[in-house]
């Protein structure tokens, strides 16, 4: 991937309109680069799309608008609409086709010179001619699917860039070349489904932009009065997207319900917004991938569990192979939801997953097998003098060792003055020809460490418990990217360190993000509050309101929810003659209406209801004639033609929305096989400061106390809940360590699955306490 100053993207645009056509006059960022598409406006109920293959400039622009505007003086000739940046795509209900664009936008970031945009406002303009509107277009269904769709807020936690593939993290686009259509199709981009047919006829992507919904945050920070800048990205999938209660588990294609990838992305700041180098780190949340679900109720806050036999755990199977997939091996398993309850609900999924990993781990090869870490962080947090951030960070610590995280230079011309004449040589010429077309790109990423693997968080909703574990894991990974940098001496940031302080206000922020989404409340984040010191009847107040403002939103909004998002996701397509969205029950909905014959539609099986986030709206949704927000459209193109200013609104930050350290600890040497370190890997650690390591499985965890005291490993065989799947584990090696005799359980299950009970005695502080 390149740092680029420029490109011939396009970036701004403006809507004029005949009584036939629509024209759509795009231009990049330097001016230089004039494109038009035309879209037919006589066609009620298909969409006629034409690119104009010529690149205009600003000049001949203009007269090709002047001539329009005298072909068609008789019919009113050509009127300006709207000016815009981008389109999100064109959906259909019963009637016409509609097309929505983005007509406000906010910058909220850069990444290696490429800027990042929110949305503003967007809007929904009818395409046909009025003169040719089918009658169905004013039907009382047509109406209620517009509402549908104008109920998903676009201007909420949604992001995307012109010339950085955001829907990627920063490894992939350093180690992988894909560009235009495979970027859409990956499964972080929201509008593939109403971008899909304007990308298949023109073959290009140059008038739409890829939606990442989620969440973005980036600043500026401090640390040893050194500048750097922070961005943390969390990437909501589309796949088997839902609301709490109603999409739980894991699909038969293997997606997961609220799955989300984590980036956090560190680089030095400097004058040109170009840094030397960066770092970047990628972790995982998503649903326990077992088939189960809760049937939503309006008299029970907690429904019961519903665990469903899957046979060879073929979708649990199917889900981590595409983990492996996208991130690679080891794949590390942290599982926080409970080990014993009185009455069996996340218990029960504790044990299954536990037999599934067993399971699937008996078919893969050494190296390929997946690391199984469970802590009751429920239990945990409850512990008097515990202090589970503590703990937690002390795991990714351990977890870091194996994944490592990306460390990349970003070489520039000015940097190979010292390199060979050879290389001078094509550094100088990639310099001239960027002073000719400032739209070239000018710097090259290279990476010197790559991370391979990826650390799994869940909790049951992989919302609040799961939150805290990644701020844990993001800031022992903050400290090793610091370092990396050159930025401090050590790799290691304490949690009341004000850099530790910063990045809690990002997951917080981020926790509060995806939680409203998918949960429809804000966290509950009394660890953070603990952590801080804040009085501890306001935390409780606090915590009760979300957990009422949650359940009302599963119970009575949840399902209005996912048919707007079933629509905005091509999940469901409305046909005439078929029953409307509203109407069907259940499941019945899924796979009606897709690209097919209506045979090969019904035979398709069909699935739960899918559900997704009622945070994207879009906005007005009438008909070109209204959308002019009291612009003269009488006035000529060349008037209209100026330079399409941004708004005024400044770049703010998207959102939608020490205590004592672990005792010094042993390695123990656990059985089974090791991969050995690199001579590379062990160069670049030598060259960043760290200590010669020796090569380890996961299950090296420095868990031992300088104490030497050590507690009875819990015996698990109390719980009947639990019985089956552990008692097919052999115990083969067990470690633990203490602090002060309060102890707390961790178990590690890998393969051959070996059981780690982790006694920890923490001493207290702020954080001791909390529901995770």
């Amino acid at each position: 991937m390149e740092a680029m100053t420029g490109g011939k993207f396009l970036q701004k645009f403006r809507l004029y309109e005949t009584r036939s056509k629509f024209y759509l006059i795009g231009r990049d960022k330097s001016r230089s680069h004039w494109r038009v598409l035309k879209i037919d406006r006589l066609e009620s109920t298909e969409l006629g799309v034409e690119e104009d293959p010529t690149s205009y400039t600003e000049n001949e622009c203009q007269e090709l608008l002047w001539r329009i505007h005298e072909g068609n003086r008789l019919t009113g000739g050509l009127k300006f609409v709207t000016k815009c940046y981008g389109i999100v795509g064109f959906v259909k209900f019963l009637g016409p086709y509609y097309m929505v664009i983005i007509t406000r936008r906010r910058k909220v970031g850069t990444i290696c010179g490429h800027e990042i945009y929110s949305i503003g406002k967007s809007e929904m303009i009818a395409i046909p001619s009025v003169i040719v509107w089918p009658n169905v277009a004013y039907s009382r269904d047509e109406n209620r699917y517009k509402r549908l769709l104008c109920s998903v807020d676009l201007s909420k936690d949604f992001f995307f860039s012109y010339s950085y593939n955001i829907m990627r993290s920063l490894q992939k686009n350093i180690t992988e070349n894909n560009t235009g259509q495979v970027v859409y199709e990956t499964m972080f981009v929201w509008n593939e489904f109403l971008t899909r047919a304007v990308r298949n006829h023109l073959k290009n992507t140059s008038w739409t932009v890829a939606l990442v919904h989620g969440f973005f945050k980036q600043s500026k920070l401090s640390v040893s009065g050194k500048d750097f800048w922070l961005a943390l990205i969390a990437r909501r999938s589309r796949h088997f997207a839902g609301t709490r209660f109603l999409k739980r588990g894991v699909n038969e294609k293997g997606r997961v319900a609220n799955d989300v990838e984590t980036e956090q992305i560190v680089f030095e700041d400097t004058s040109d917004g170009i840094p030397s180098q960066m770092a970047s780190v990628v972790q995982h949340r998503g649903s326990i991938p077992l088939v189960w679900f809760q049937e939503t109720s309006r008299l029970n806050i907690r429904p019961d569990i519903i665990l469903k036999p899957d046979v060879d755990y073929k979708a649990t199977r199917l889900h981590f192979e595409n983990l492996a997939l996208r991130y690679g091996n080891p794949i590390i398993i942290l599982n926080l939801i409970k080990t014993r309850e009185k009455k069996p609900r996340e218990s029960l999924l504790r044990a299954e997953f536990a037999k599934a990993i067993h399971y699937i781990n008996k078919g893969l090869t050494e190296d390929k097998r997946l690391k199984f870490l469970h802590m009751d962080l429920s239990k945990l947090s409850r512990r008097k003098g515990t202090n589970v951030l503590a703990l937690l960070n002390k795991v990714a610590s351990d977890v870091l060792d194996l994944t490592e995280f990306l460390h990349c230079e970003i070489s520039t011309p000015a940097k190979s003055e010292d390199a060979p004449s050879g290389e001078r040589a094509v550094a100088k010429r990639r310099d001239d020809k960027c002073s000719s077309d400032q739209s070239e790109c000018v710097a090259k990423l290279v990476p010197l460490l790559l991370q391979k693997g990826v650390l799994r968080t869940n909790c049951i909703d992989c919302l609040d418990r799961t939150n805290v574990a990644q701020f844990a894991y993001g800031l022992a990974a903050l400290g090793r990217q610091l370092h990396a940098l050159g930025l401090i001496e050590s790799s290691k940031i304490e949690l009341h360190a004000p850099p530790a302080d910063d990045l809690m206000d990002f997951y917080e922020r981020m926790g509060d993000t995806l939680a409203i989404q998918y949960g429809g409340s804000a966290a509950h984040n009394k660890i953070f509050c603990e952590q801080r010191g804040q009085w501890k009847a306001t935390t409780q107040s606090q915590e009760f309101l979300r957990t009422l403002q949650r359940y009302y939103n599963n119970a009575y909004t949840d399902h209005d929810k996912q048919d707007a998002i079933n629509v905005f996701l091509g999940h469901f397509q409305p046909q005439q003659g078929k029953p409307a969205l509203w109407k069907l029950d259940s499941d019945q909905h899924y796979n009606i209406g897709r690209q097919g014959t209506l045979k090969e539609e019904i035979a398709r099986s069909f699935i739960k209801r899918s559900l997704s986030d009622g945070n994207i709206l879009l906005e007005n949704s009438l008909p070109v004639s209204n959308c002019n927000n009291g612009e003269n459209t009488g006035l000529l193109p060349m008037q209209q033609l100026d330079d399409i200013r941004e708004p005024s609104d400044s770049a703010p930050d998207i959102s939608i929305c020490e205590p004592n350290p672990c005792s010094s600890m042993n390695y123990g040497t656990v059985p089974g096989g090791r991969h050995s370190m690199s001579e590379e890997r062990q160069n670049y650690l030598k060259r960043l400061g760290y200590p010669e390591l020796h090569s380890s499985n996961f299950l090296d965890l420095d868990l031992l106390s300088s104490s030497g005291n050590s507690c009875d490993e819990e015996i698990f065989e109390s719980s009947s809940l639990i019985n089956s799947p552990m008692d097919e584990i052999s115990v083969e090696s067990s470690t633990s360590y203490s602090e002060q005799g309060h102890v707390d359980e961790v178990s590690l299950v890998t393969e051959p699955f070996l059981k780690i009970s982790i006694s920890t005695r923490l001493k207290g502080g702020p954080g001791a306490s909390g529901k995770g």
